[in-house]
């Protein structure tokens, strides 16, 4: 990935994914198959690629563990 800040149409696609899924596991109708999608999405090399890189420019919040 060259420019984190300027992400491809299908990692677009694929972050609008997971806010989409985030929204409906925590509507009151959530279900499980969305914390599955989500658990797939966040598995993606190119999410977890784009993550990294935005994290390095400080550009997300810290993880708390």
């Amino acid at each position: 990935m060259a420019d984190p800040l300027k992400p491809s149409p299908g990692l677009l696609s694929k972050l609008g994914s997971i806010a989409v899924h985030v929204d409906e596991f925590l509507s009151p109708s959530g279900h499980a198959f969305d914390r599955i999608a989500l658990k797939s999405l966040l598995d993606d090399a190119e999410v977890r690629e784009w993550i990294k890189q935005m994290d390095s420019m400080a550009m997300l919040p810290k993880k708390r563990y």
